[in-house]
């Protein structure tokens, strides 16, 4: 496994979009919340105050998805892969995957934003195996239930969005 493995590769657009979405969790998103629990609390007891535990409920979730989109944007690296055929994340590939071709994305759900392509992450078992290959390798993975996967990659283009 090569270093990137570690560094989380976004378009500067899903970088844009992730970074708006941590600053509002944080910011307005927290004050909101505590505003919640606070009117909640206000209305008696916390033992049957029903909108007391779904604001606290609200918070707790929202602090979950701050601390992902913190460690997701703590190592990224943004802009377009090198247009050099090898296999790495931010890349379209496509390849055929026991007899059957698919193109998918190599990178995080994050980068693809609202459009319709797969994506795999880098450390699946099929992005493990492909990072660091170039077009027209062949290399075979493990599956999870222990058959071996037979694979050619056949194309590996930059994700430009």
């Amino acid at each position: 496994m090569t270093e990137t493995a570690a560094v989380t590769w976004l378009t500067q657009d899903a970088y844009d979009r992730l970074k708006a979405e941590l600053d509002k969790l944080s910011g307005p998103g927290r004050a909101d919340i505590t505003e919640k629990i606070a009117a909640a609390r206000d209305e008696g007891d916390l033992k049957e105050n029903g909108g007391y535990h779904a604001a606290r409920e609200e918070q707790a979730k929202m602090e979950a998805r701050i601390r992902e989109l913190e460690a997701k944007l703590r190592n990224v690296e943004i802009g377009v892969p090198r247009d050099d055929g090898v296999v790495e994340p931010g890349m379209v590939v496509t390849a055929v995957v026991a007899g059957d071709t698919m193109t998918f994305l190599l990178g995080s759900r994050e980068i693809a934003g609202s459009t319709e392509i797969e994506v795999y992450s880098p450390t699946s078992p099929l992005g493990a195996a492909i990072s660091g290959h170039k077009v027209s390798d062949k290399v075979s993975y493990t599956a999870p239930n222990g058959k071996e996967i037979a694979v050619k990659i056949v194309a590996a283009k930059p994700f430009t969005g």
